[in-house]
C-alpha cells in the first residue's frame, strides 16, 4: 500500500539562486535571495515521485520568533502547476520533474515581505489520512533594488552597482576650502556581515519590546533604516559604536585609524554586543552604509561642510568671540562642524504624500534624541529643499544642518554684541562619491535652492514657520530669530567679510603641509571716502571638526590707517614650532580677525579655517594581482616634519582580498622612506 509522499532531501540550489539574486558575493553555501523575485528548489521524495493529482503540497515560510499570517511573518501557500505568477502573496509552482522521485519548484517571495531569516516548511497530504510535515531548512530574504515593486527599487543599473554592490567607497573630509577624499572599505558582502546586520535588528530596543511587531515592520525600508540609525551608535541600546570627541582615546581606537567597517562590526559581534570604541561622524556613516547595502537598501555616504547643529530649534547657530578675536567655547549648545557625514538611502515613502520618495537622510551620529532615542531619519531630501519640515522623520533638524543662519556675537563679560549675521555659510559643498569613479559629486542643489535666491529664502521662511507650530516633526522650538529681511539674505565669501564701509579678506599665501610654516595675509579695504583708523585683533587657534575650539596659540594686534577707498595688507608667519605642538589629529587651524573702527566702534569679523595637509603616499603594485596569491607592494613617502618621527603604521586593506599592516619605527626629518612588502 502507498504510504504517502515523503521528503527525502532538498537541494537549495544556492549557487545558481544566489547568482541570479546578486548575493553570490556573500557566499554560495546557503540560500540568500531578494524579495520580489523567484528562486528555485529541488525536492527529492520517497517512496515515489510527486503526483500533482494525488498529492496536495503546501509550503510555509516563517520569520521572527512569533510568526503570524496577519502580521505577514507567516505565509502558507499551495504548490501549483507551472511557474508562480508575480504578485503580492507568496506562491510556489511545480516547474518540472528532474527525475522519477524529484521535483523542481519555483518559489515567489513578494516584494512586500519582511526581510530576515526565514524557515521553510512543507506539508504533504496524499489523501486517505496520509499526511506528512517537514522542516526543510532556512534561507535569508533581503531587499531588492532590481524589483520595480520593491520600496527600494532603483531604476538605473549604474546606480544599483554603485549604491548596492560597490564594496569600496570614498568619504570626503576637510573643510569648505580644502576637501580631501578618504578611502573606505565597506565590505558588505563578506559572508558574516549579513548575519551581523540581522543581529543588529534583533538587538534593537524595538525588537526587545515587541519582537512580533518588529519582525512584521521589517517589510518597510523606512522602518528598518530608522532602527539601524539608532543601533549603529551605542547611546541607548549597546549598539555598534561609542562616539568620542574628547581627544582622549585610551581604551579604544582613534576614529581616524579606522578605514573599514569590517573590523568594527566583527568586534561588536565577537564581544556579544559591547560597543566598539571609538567613532565619529564619518565612521558612523560608513558602518551604516555597510549594513544598509548588505541588506539591499541603496545607500551612499554624504558630507556636509559647515554643518549646523541647532539645539534649540530656531534655525540660528550662535557663535561667540571675545575682543581679542578668540572663538570661545560654546556659550550655547549650538555649533558649526567643519564637516559632518551622514547617509542617504533610496526608498519609496508610502507613509508620506507624493513627491517625497527617493533619497532620504539617515544620520547615525548621536546628536539629538528623536522619539526618545538617538537616531535621525529617514528625512526626505526633497522636503528639505522646499522647507517642508513637517514630514517624518527629523526634517527640521536636517534642515538646520544645511540651511540655518549663523550669528556671531562679541562677548564683554555678561554683555554681548551682535557683529555679524551670516545667512549663506551653513551647508556648503554637500558631497558624495560620483557613480563609477572616485571623483566628488556636489549635490548641494538637491538640498537647497541657490543661496541668495528668492526660492531659498521662501523655503527658509516656510521651515521657520513650521517650527512655530505645536507638534512639528522635530525638537521644541526655542526663541525664533529676528533676522535680516525675509528676501535679502547676505554673506561674504569664505575668508572674507564686508560691512557697508569696510572689506576684510584673509588669504593663505601658499597651501600648507604639516611641518611647514603658515604664511597669512589680511587685506583691508576702505569702501568710503572718509578716512578710517582701525584696531585689528588677530587670533589663531585649533578647532576640532565638530566646532569645539581650543585656546589660542598665537595672537597679535595691529593698528592700520586707511585713506579714502585705500587698501592695505598685513602679513604674518606662524612657524611650525609655534603651532606644531598644539596640533591634534583633526589638524584644523582657525584664523580670526576683528577690525574695530576708532570713531564708530563698528566691528567687522573675518575668519578662515585651514586644514594642514598630510604628506602624499606613492603606491606601486610590482606584479600582476591574482586572487588568493601574494603580490609585492611598494610604498614611498616623505617625513615632512623638522624632527624624527617613530611608530608610523602603514595599513593596506581590501575587502576579502588584502589585509596587511606594517610598522615603521623611525623616520628622520625630510627622509624619503620606501617600504616594500608582500600582501596576501
Amino acid at each position: 500500500m502507498d504510504q504517502g509522499l515523503q521528503v527525502a532531501s532538498i537541494d537549495w540550489q544556492s549557487r545558481g539562486n544566489n547568482r541570479q539574486h546578486r548575493t553570490a558575493q556573500i557566499g554560495t553555501q546557503r540560500l540568500i535571495v531578494r524579495r520580489g523575485q523567484a528562486f528555485a528548489l529541488r525536492l527529492h521524495f520517497l517512496p515515489r515521485g510527486y503526483l500533482p493529482g494525488a498529492d496536495t503540497v503546501h509550503l510555509i515560510a516563517e520569520t521572527g520568533p512569533q510568526p503570524e499570517r496577519r502580521a505577514g511573518t507567516r505565509a502558507v501557500f499551495l504548490l501549483e502547476q507551472g511557474p508562480p505568477a508575480a504578485g503580492s502573496a507568496w506562491r510556489a509552482g511545480h516547474v518540472s520533474s528532474s527525475g522519477p522521485r524529484s521535483a523542481d519548484v519555483a518559489v515567489w517571495a513578494p516584494a512586500g515581505a519582511p526581510l530576515g531569516r526565514y524557515q521553510l516548511l512543507i506539508h504533504i497530504d496524499s489523501g486517505q489520512g496520509r499526511v506528512a510535515a517537514y522542516r526543510l531548512g532556512h534561507f535569508l530574504l533581503l531587499f531588492n533594488a532590481w524589483c520595480p515593486e520593491d520600496d527600494v527599487y532603483l531604476a538605473g543599473e549604474e546606480e544599483r552597482r554603485e549604491y548596492v554592490l560597490n564594496e569600496q567607497g570614498i568619504i570626503f573630509q576637510g573643510n569648505r576650502d580644502w576637501i580631501r577624499p578618504s578611502p573606505w572599505n565597506y565590505g558588505q558582502f563578506e559572508e558574516d556581515i549579513v548575519d551581523i546586520a540581522l543581529k543588529l535588528l534583533d538587538r534593537s530596543l524595538n525588537f526587545q519590546r515587541d519582537p512580533a511587531r518588529d519582525s512584521s515592520l521589517r517589510s518597510s525600508a523606512a522602518y528598518v533604516s530608522r532602527v539601524l540609525s539608532a543601533m549603529i551608535n551605542s547611546n541607548d541600546d549597546n549598539g555598534v559604536l561609542l562616539g568620542n570627541w574628547s581627544e582622549d582615546y585610551s581604551g579604544g581606537v582613534r576614529p581616524t585609524e579606522w578605514s573599514s567597517s569590517l573590523a568594527i562590526l566583527r568586534q561588536w559581534h565577537r564581544s556579544g554586543g559591547q560597543p566598539v570604541r571609538y567613532g565619529q561622524c564619518w565612521v558612523f556613516a560608513a558602518v551604516m552604509c555597510t549594513v544598509m547595502r548588505c541588506l539591499g537598501i541603496p545607500t551612499r555616504v554624504v558630507t556636509n561642510f559647515n554643518s549646523g547643529h541647532d539645539t534649540d530649534g530656531n534655525l540660528v547657530i550662535d557663535v561667540f568671540y571675545d575682543k581679542t578675536g578668540q572663538l570661545l567655547p560654546r556659550e550655547s549648545k549650538d555649533s558649526v562642524w567643519n564637516f559632518h557625514v551622514w547617509n542617504e538611502c533610496w526608498m519609496a515613502r508610502r507613509d508620506l504624500p507624493a513627491g517625497y520618495s527617493g533619497w532620504q537622510v539617515l544620520d547615525a551620529t548621536p546628536q539629538e534624541r528623536s522619539s526618545g532615542l538617538y537616531c535621525c531619519g529617514p528625512a526626505p531630501v526633497a522636503a528639505i529643499r522646499e522647507g517642508d519640515t513637517q514630514h517624518l522623520y527629523d526634517a527640521p533638524f536636517v534642515f538646520s544642518m544645511v540651511n540655518a543662519d549663523r550669528v556671531a556675537w562679541l562677548l564683554y563679560g555678561t554683555r554681548k554684541e551682535k557683529i555679524h549675521w551670516d545667512t549663506n555659510s551653513i551647508g556648503m559643498h554637500i558631497s558624495t562619491k560620483h557613480i563609477g569613479s572616485e571623483e566628488r559629486e556636489d549635490i548641494t542643489s538637491a538640498y537647497k535652492h541657490p543661496e541668495g535666491s528668492l526660492e531659498e529664502r521662501q523655503a527658509f521662511q516656510k521651515a521657520l514657520a513650521q517650527r512655530r507650530q505645536p507638534g512639528s516633526a522635530g525638537s521644541p522650538a526655542g526663541a525664533l530669530p529676528a533676522g535680516p529681511d525675509p528676501v535679502a539674505r547676505f554673506s561674504a565669501p569664505a575668508g572674507s567679510a564686508s560691512q557697508a564701509q569696510l572689506s576684510l579678506r584673509l588669504r593663505l599665501v601658499e597651501s600648507p603641509e604639516i611641518g611647514q610654516d603658515l604664511h597669512l595675509m589680511l587685506l583691508a579695504q576702505n569702501l568710503e571716502v572718509a578716512r578710517k583708523e582701525l584696531k585689528i585683533s588677530l587670533s589663531t587657534q585649533l578647532v576640532l571638526h565638530n566646532g569645539t575650539p581650543r585656546p589660542p596659540f598665537w595672537q597679535d594686534t595691529h593698528y592700520l590707517s586707511l585713506g579714502p577707498r585705500e587698501e592695505k595688507s598685513v602679513s604674518w608667519i606662524i612657524s611650525y614650532g609655534q603651532y606644531g605642538k598644539h596640533l591634534v589629529e583633526d589638524k584644523q587651524v582657525q584664523v580670526i580677525a576683528i577690525a574695530e573702527e576708532s570713531t564708530t566702534w563698528q566691528k567687522t569679523l573675518v575668519e578662515k579655517t585651514i586644514t594642514m595637509a598630510s604628506p602624499a603616499l606613492t603606491l606601486s603594485v610590482l606584479a600582476p594581482v591574482v586572487v588568493n596569491q601574494p603580490f609585492p607592494l611598494h610604498v614611498e613617502f616623505v617625513n615632512p616634519l623638522p624632527e624624527p618621527v617613530g611608530g608610523c603604521i602603514l595599513t593596506v586593506e581590501g575587502s576579502g582580498l588584502v589585509k596587511d599592516q606594517g610598522r615603521i619605527e623611525f623616520l628622520s626629518p625630510d627622509a624619503t622612506t620606501k617600504v616594500s612588502n608582500t600582501c596576501d
